[in-house]
């Protein structure tokens, strides 16, 4: 008897614990509909699983042409510890906490006078200046661990520059693939690394040093893409390749946003019907906005501002919770699967998106938060100075550009955003779902990547992407 052809495998490389990562799945699932069996291959967290399948999308959502069940190839998310001398430098920003970040539980600024504080303020422009010549030090444990465990494969997805190098690395010790093509590797350049809020505060000597090693690795990819047209045209300008970057935007696959299920949300914030939701979902953390919108919302009568995320922000936010202040108007809530986000934000009225213009990249962001409240049709609140999220806004009547990130500026946009809901709100609403679902849609962006991927594991190409 002839055996089954020996399919092909595809690795995702996400420099975090996917717990979960939307984009992480969602290039899975498109790369399962290819014909791949994926793994996700992501770090070690606590409290999470080494190893979980991923389910299938839903119908459709991976792009066309449609694969017959037999065809589709399975995902599957495996989680490596870092290993070597790499995890001791890295272990506190795998953790979720980063020394000298002052509102961290485990900053100094929030613990009472000790030896021990004394000894870590002294200590932390150290700490902070091994982040920054060791850039990436936080995952380079994570890589020595896959340089030795991680299973040869045909293609190599790399989301972000944490990510890069180790797909690099595993092209170079295996460049053929298991089906016995050339290995090949994407590079997703989620954002600009080089001109982010975190390289910003870094000397310029570091930045270009960062830079320099980030576009490096670009040019050694076989094929880069990136979340939006602004990143195109800055990235590829750097990387010297503007035709070849792919845009594979963050779009959201189809979801279920039915009155029924919208009440979720609600519900599980304990909200009353005559209250309005305003929603903040992602990770949470600082520099993100989130103590100007909490004061935003207090000066809004009949809002509560909910969070529903992850990251080393939640304990903050969970205690804001509790602040006799803010009682009531301040609800913190677990990030939920990525399959069950449209039914969630469907029950909100407002998505608040406060995050202030600091660095390049932070003004040309597109993210998650903002194409999931769109397909839900949930008018955005953006801060002025967020270009790309500012110009959609504006030109497809997608919500309200507050003035700026401040507290008084945001409370002036939500209070116009729920003055236009009461005046006409379905219509609203529905328009913006509509725009969603006609301009913002990830099966006809995962169909885009799927013939990438078809082009590069093609036996017969034997040329960069």
């Amino acid at each position: 008897m002839t055996p089954a052809p020996r399919r092909r495998r595809a690795v995702v490389l996400v420099g975090g614990p996917v717990a979960p990562y939307s984009r992480a799945i969602r290039i899975g699932r498109a790369l399962a509909a290819e014909g791949f069996d994926v793994e996700i291959a992501a770090v070690a967290g606590a409290g999470l699983p080494e190893r979980e399948p991923v389910p299938p999308g839903r119908p459709g959502a991976t792009g066309s042409p449609e694969p017959r069940p037999d065809e589709m190839g399975t995902v599957e998310l495996r989680r490596y510890r870092p290993s070597g001398p790499w995890r001791f430098l890295g272990a506190s920003d795998a953790a979720g906490t980063r020394t000298g970040d002052p509102d961290s539980a485990s900053s100094p600024a929030g613990r009472s006078s000790s030896p021990g504080r004394i000894l870590r303020r002294v200590t932390a422009p150290l700490l902070t200046f091994r982040r920054w010549i060791f850039w990436p030090h936080a995952v380079r444990g994570w890589w020595a661990t896959l340089s030795r465990e991680l299973a040869p494969a045909d293609v190599y997805h790399a989301c972000g520059a944490l990510t890069i190098a180790a797909a690099l690395a595993a092209r170079d010790r295996h460049p053929t693939g298991p089906v016995g093509i050339a290995a090949r590797v994407v590079y997703d350049a989620i954002d600009d690394v080089a001109d982010s809020n975190e390289t910003s505060l870094m000397p310029a000597m570091i930045r270009r040093r960062i830079r320099r090693r980030e576009r490096a690795w670009a040019r050694s990819a076989d094929a880069v893409v990136t979340v939006n047209d602004a990143l195109v045209a800055r990235l590829g300008a750097r990387y010297g390749r503007n035709a070849g970057i792919l845009v594979v935007p963050n779009y959201p696959e189809p979801g279920v946003t039915d009155a029924e299920a919208a009440n979720r949300l609600r519900k599980a914030a304990g909200v009353g019907p005559d209250e309005r939701i305003v929603l903040f979902q992602g990770r949470l953390g600082p520099g993100l906005g989130l103590d100007a919108a909490a004061e935003a919302v207090l000066a809004v009568p009949h809002a509560v501002l909910v969070l529903m995320g992850f990251g080393r922000g939640m304990a903050a936010s969970v205690a804001r919770d509790r602040d006799p202040r803010f009682a009531g108007r301040h609800m913190t809530l677990p990030a939920v699967h990525p399959d069950e986000l449209a039914t969630w934000t469907g029950g909100a009225d407002l998505m608040v998106i406060p995050l202030p213009p600091l660095s390049a990249n932070q003004r040309d962001s597109t993210p998650n938060k903002f194409w999931e409240a769109i397909a839900a049709g949930v008018p955005v609140v953006v801060v002025s100075g967020l270009r790309e999220m500012e110009r959609l806004v504006d030109s497809l009547d997608l919500g309200v550009v507050a003035a700026s990130g401040g507290a008084k500026d945001l409370a002036a946009a939500i209070r116009v955003g729920l003055d236009r809901l009461a005046a006409g709100g379905p219509d609203w609403r529905a328009q913006i779902a509509q725009t969603g679902a006609e301009r913002f849609s990830w099966p006809a962006t995962a169909t885009a990547y799927r013939a990438l991927v078809r082009e590069l594991a093609d036996p017969k190409t034997g040329t960069k992407a």
